[in-house]
């Protein structure tokens, strides 16, 4: 295990998250007085638990086996992220498995019996077939309650991106817009935010299939550390590989300052970074600190937050990622795959 990027002297540690939690309750105010749409989400966001609690949204917990035992991935309420990953790093493993359509049913007949339209905001279907089960539910509640509002839409943003992507649909459904307003702003929005992130070995992704052992082996090795972002489906993307975890942190500051929408580009509106990590929460700060350097960003709002267990047994301790809100990503694509794009459109 590579030793963690040591914090510059002089850094605080604490209360990093006050100023969003304050921005979030304020949200969650205007949210509640405007009883126009019930926002749903799930644990997948790995939202820090204080920004959850402010937004007042509602939310559902994924699962997770370890110790033989099933575990709620209830925002860190039952066991700390250090704990969680520290058994990984001993050798236990976490498995997951997709959410049942009786386990959204559930849910879903409780909104439709407040009658308030209602919009679950999905963990992305390029990475659990969960949202299919979540559709399959909101069908049933449409034939028992007909006339009853439901939405469900992918994110197509794993990780903390989708708790940006939470945060403002908190904030435009407090400003009034309605259940099929509100969706129409996810499907468009959803492209506009970004998450790099590095991964501390290829041991989780090796055990879930997603590379060969004998490539996590080597890139062990060699110390290589992989920069992965997501594409426009929501699955993971290699982007690049690094010799080094300090190179690979700084690739991800590189792609945040070739993406990131300034102050002044959102309409002077500063919007939330998100960090968040793997039980790595030194490099975290540390690459919060290096965000901060850059021009325009020296009070830009940062969340940080621990990556979720759901999450974290695919991805293994030692994960830091940045998230936040920049370019159209449709314009990064290719010629072809924006011909694609048109073609799977008609």
């Amino acid at each position: 295990m590579s030793d963690p990027i040591a914090l510059e002297e002089g850094t605080d540690n604490t209360d990093f998250n006050a100023q969003a939690s304050q921005e979030a309750a304020r949200l969650g105010r205007a949210y509640h007085a405007q009883p126009n749409v019930h926002i749903i989400v799930d644990s997948c966001a790995d939202f820090a638990p204080e920004v959850v609690r402010a937004l007042g949204v509602e939310t559902i917990s994924f699962s997770f086996v370890m110790d033989g035992q099933e575990h709620a991935d209830d925002f860190w309420q039952s066991m700390t992220p250090h704990d969680f990953y520290e058994k990984m790093r001993q050798g236990q493993t976490a498995t997951t498995s997709a959410v049942t359509p009786g386990n959204y049913l559930e849910v879903f007949e409780r909104a439709a019996e407040k009658g308030v339209p209602t919009v679950y905001l999905a963990f992305t279907r390029g990475l659990s077939s969960s949202v299919d089960a979540a559709r399959q539910a909101a069908e049933m509640v449409r034939e028992s309650h007909p006339g009853f509002e439901i939405y469900v839409v992918d994110n197509l943003c794993p990780s903390a991106a989708a708790e940006l992507l939470a945060i403002e649909a908190v904030h435009q459904a407090g400003n009034g817009l309605s259940a099929k307003e509100l969706v129409e702003w996810v499907e468009e929005a959803r492209y506009y935010v970004h998450g790099y992130f590095t991964l501390e070995n290829f041991d989780a992704l090796a055990r879930g299939g997603r590379i060969p052992p004998a490539a996590a082996t080597v890139g062990g090795k060699l110390d290589i550390k992989p920069e992965l972002s997501y594409d426009l489906n929501g699955a993971l993307t290699l982007r690049g590989m690094c010799r080094g975890r300090k190179k690979a942190l700084r690739a991800i500051i590189a792609d945040f300052k070739a993406n990131h929408l300034s102050e002044e580009d959102l309409g002077g509106t500063p919007l939330p970074v998100g960090i968040v990590s793997a039980d790595a929460d030194k490099d975290a700060h540390w690459l919060g600190d290096q965000l901060r350097r850059e021009p325009g960003c020296a009070d830009m709002p940062i969340i940080y937050s621990s990556v979720s267990p759901v999450i974290g047994a695919h991805v293994g301790p030692g994960m830091v990622a940045c998230v936040f809100w920049g370019k159209d990503r449709r314009e990064s694509l290719s010629f072809t795959d924006r011909l694609a794009r048109k073609v799977r459109s008609k």
